[in-house]
């Protein structure tokens, strides 16, 4: 029987357990009375993506809409919902790291997004406007970025230019975890 993690009890759950107290077990959709494919958190297991947790990891699940994190000691594994590329063309998988930590980034369409959208201003620096949020962790492919939204809409659905968004509460979190060499999956 599959499981499903909802990012509640999961984070009770490691909290119970750094707490040293006893975990709830994983709740089935089955067994919560709820569609199995209301929700698509479901725990993975970082070997079936990457070949070590050297400097921890990141994957993001463009299908599921989640961002999977572990930390290189193996004591944190933490699950978000994404917002994902809006279309098979602007989305970019395999792997790639982290090459940059950006604390209040500064947003710039991409020349392809200036062409489709040409309204869009050519600079959006930090501030409540930008589309970013507070933190944005800069990947090796340029233009590529996993970061915060200010538009909490978009989170767990096919919404962004290439990118992957977080809410703003699981980029701080994120940003304080992963670091410059952190390997990210992009599947």
């Amino acid at each position: 029987m599959t499981q499903t993690l909802h990012r509640r009890t999961f984070m009770l759950g490691a909290t119970l357990a750094a707490a040293g107290l006893a975990a709830p077990s994983l709740v089935r959709a089955d067994d919560a009375g709820v569609d199995a494919n209301i929700s698509s958190f479901r725990a993975k297991a970082w070997k079936d993506y990457f070949p070590s947790l050297r400097h921890g990891a990141i994957l993001a699940d463009t299908q599921s809409r989640a961002v999977h994190f572990w930390s290189e000691d193996e004591a944190t594994y933490l699950l978000f919902p994404c917002s994902v590329p809006g279309s098979p063309d602007l989305t970019r998988t395999g792997m790639t790291e982290v090459v940059e930590k950006v604390v209040g980034p500064t947003w710039r369409p991409t020349p392809s997004m200036r062409q489709r959208m040409p309204w869009l201003p050519a600079v959006v620096g930090p501030g409540p406007d930008n589309p970013l949020g507070p933190f944005a962790l800069y990947l090796s492919w340029q233009y590529y970025r996993v970061h915060g939204t200010q538009d909490t809409r978009k989170i767990g659905r096919k919404s962004s230019d290439g990118c992957i968004g977080l809410y703003n509460e699981d980029i701080t979190d994120l940003f304080k975890r992963a670091k410059v060499g952190t390997q990210v999956h992009i599947i």
